[in-house]
């Protein structure tokens, strides 16, 4: 383990340098206890939760779990300051903020003792997020999943620039699924990884088993970014995702995408398992995924993978 990963798994009290990211309809209880479990940070995600949801799957994953855990809050929704204000009474000590601007509640949560990780995805927003005082940083590159970047900066890129930019811990995130992905983000500079994509075909994973089949040996043309008027999401290529291209060719403003959309549709898709008219949001590294493991099995085998890891020499 590098000094930086050392020093990242000391901060937030984990054994390895990998955080689950919280996913909607994907990142429960079950899900954020069993990595946790394994000695990486499990996160449960918020965005998807109505509050009293939100407040029994802490307590679940607390009761099933004696390690870290996080909370992934999205600032988009117009609920995230009850839900910040739920996983503080719960003792949620470690924060996962995106979809928003860093200034909104970093420094009520470090006045409440929490540490704060903030997702961006270009060089300027990190240093935005370094101002705001956040922790650290999830560098997340244009292959992720759920919101993404409208500039398209990808991983192999965004890492290093944001780690050349900031003097804070990067973590990151965006395409990476096995442990050789692992340690080229090592060798970018970044102190750790996240991992959703990965996570979503995991036996502990909330998705639908439909949705979780359906990503085994899926082709690597198998999604796109849709939807940089609206709110810019990579999805999975089914009938859904054909008529937000269909609508986007044609000039679509963000409303006629939110008429589309409507309400409940991801969760109709991930959580419900609807592969033709659901929304499935998922990440480009999809294409690598063979197997639906545990998530102590796909830990181990990732670290596993990571250790293999041994750069030629010149």
């Amino acid at each position: 383990m590098t000094k930086l990963a050392h020093n990242f798994c000391q901060k937030l009290n984990i054994k390895y340098p990998i955080i689950q990211a919280g996913m909607v309809w994907v990142s429960g209880a079950n899900l954020a206890a069993a990595c946790t479990n394994a000695g990486i940070l499990g996160t449960i995600g918020a965005g998807s939760m109505t509050l009293e949801l939100l407040k029994n799957q802490i307590q679940k994953a607390q009761s099933l779990s004696t390690g870290s855990l996080a909370v992934n809050v999205p600032l988009l929704y117009k609920d995230a300051q009850k839900q910040i204000d739920i996983a503080l009474d719960a003792g949620i000590k470690i924060f996962i903020t995106s979809a928003g601007s860093p200034k909104l509640f970093t420094k009520y949560l470090k006045d409440h003792g929490a540490i704060v990780i903030h997702v961006t995805s270009t060089p300027e927003l990190a240093q935005k997020c370094e101002d705001a005082g956040v922790d650290m940083i999830i560098a997340e590159g244009f292959e992720a999943g759920g919101h993404n970047g409208r500039d398209e900066i990808t991983t192999m890129v965004l890492v290093p620039e944001v780690v050349k930019k900031v003097s804070l811990p990067v973590i990151a995130a965006g395409g990476i699924i096995n442990g050789a992905q692992m340690a080229a983000a090592m060798c970018l500079g970044a102190s750790a990884v996240q991992m959703g994509t990965r996570f979503v075909a995991c036996a502990e994973s909330s998705a639908h088993e439909n949705f979780k089949k359906l990503l085994i040996n899926s082709p690597s043309n198998s999604t796109m970014l849709a939807m940089k008027k609206h709110v810019p999401v990579r999805l999975f290529k089914n009938q859904f995702y054909a008529e937000i291209k269909e609508l986007e060719d044609q000039g679509a403003s963000s409303i006629d995408l939110i008429n589309l959309l409507g309400k409940g549709r991801a969760k109709k898709g991930m959580l419900e398992g609807d592969l033709v008219s659901g929304e499935l949001e998922i990440g480009q590294g999809c294409s690598l995924i063979e197997d639906i493991p545990s998530a102590q099995t796909l830990v181990t085998q990732i670290l596993s993978d990571y250790k293999k890891i041994q750069l030629p020499n010149f």
